[in-house]
């Protein structure tokens, strides 16, 4: 979704009051500070990490990551950790405008976007375009900032992030390379169980109705998709068209279910499964998490295995 950016003036502001403030980099007990803006690759982070090194995310539970703007705390921490780790894209303008503004020197910064080979969003059948895409413009594509989506892309990241937090504290990357390597075969595991599902399945097209974030995840798998909207959309309430369309590719194709994803109020998938008797279900792209989830300690590969059990029951 095209976020408004912040302001320079507003992220200039802050920032003096910042230094202003005469800020050091916190002692603590000497454990490396981590700091990822969304869940998932926080949640990378922190099985890398294990008990040895402080792991946050910008991104409070519940929020919805789109609208997310960073407080001046955002920026302390950003500024004073070791690690960062963030998603690239339009989305992230926001952080080069506040990494423009600091020493970064000694600062380990990873991009989601750079870890792996990236793809254009796609406007498919049926799917509503953005306001003002219709008229044959001459915008630069988007690039789809959903990488992480795709348990492969995933194991790519991770690897990336803990090579970030080996070179940053040398000391403990023995054990992250340990705990990476745990972690990369539940990653493999799971990517395995989603490959043996589509290929057992009794058809290969899901159907969402929401903004439609798993393109990577799709094209690994190779399943077909019809959505409402793009991925990073900024609408959320489908024309009748669009509508109109995903209810009959359902009951055409006797599609079981449809899907929508995490955070959002799930209306128009419950209208099109009220047209169809299609099931609702939760496909979570791990963009953030519940409140209730954050505090149970649910993890992507806990969210992921959800979503294999909702995309058996799609596929058969």
């Amino acid at each position: 979704m095209k976020r408004q950016f912040i302001s320079c003036a507003l992220v200039i502001c802050m920032l003096c009051a910042l230094f202003s403030c005469g800020f050091e980099r916190p002692e603590g007990d000497g454990q490396l500070s981590v700091v990822a803006t969304i869940f998932a690759p926080y949640d990378f982070a922190r099985a890398v990490a294990g008990e040895l090194a402080q792991v946050a995310m910008l991104l409070p539970p519940a929020c919805e990551s789109h609208s997310f703007e960073p407080t001046p705390r955002d920026i302390v921490r950003i500024r004073s950790c070791g690690v960062f780790i963030h998603v690239g894209g339009e989305s992230d303008a926001w952080v080069e405008r506040i990494l423009s503004t600091m020493d970064t020197s000694r600062m380990h910064i990873v991009t989601l976007m750079d870890c792996v080979d990236t793809v254009e969003e796609a406007v498919v059948d049926g799917m509503q375009a953005a306001a003002g895409d219709d008229d044959g413009d001459d915008d630069e594509p988007e690039l789809d900032e959903h990488v992480w989506t795709s348990p492969k892309n995933a194991v790519l990241i991770t690897r990336k992030i803990s090579e970030a937090m080996c070179a940053a504290d040398p000391r403990n990357a023995a054990a992250y390379r340990r705990n990476t390597d745990a972690y990369l075969a539940g990653l493999d595991a799971l990517d395995a169980e989603f490959r043996e599902i589509a290929a057992n399945g009794a058809r290969n097209t899901i159907v969402f109705g929401d903004r439609f974030p798993f393109r990577y995840f799709t094209d690994a798998y190779g399943l077909g998709y019809c959505a409402a909207f793009p991925g990073c959309a900024a609408e959320t309430e489908a024309g009748a068209r669009t509508v109109i369309f995903l209810v009959e590719k359902i009951k055409a194709e006797g599609i079981p279910v449809v899907f929508h994803a995490e955070l959002t109020n799930a209306n128009m998938a419950r209208a099109i499964a009220k047209e169809t008797g299609a099931d609702v279900r939760l496909l979570h792209a791990c963009h953030n998490i519940s409140r209730a989830d954050y505090r149970a300690g649910k993890t992507y590969l806990d969210l992921m295995r959800d979503n294999a059990a909702a995309l058996r029951e799609a596929l058969s």
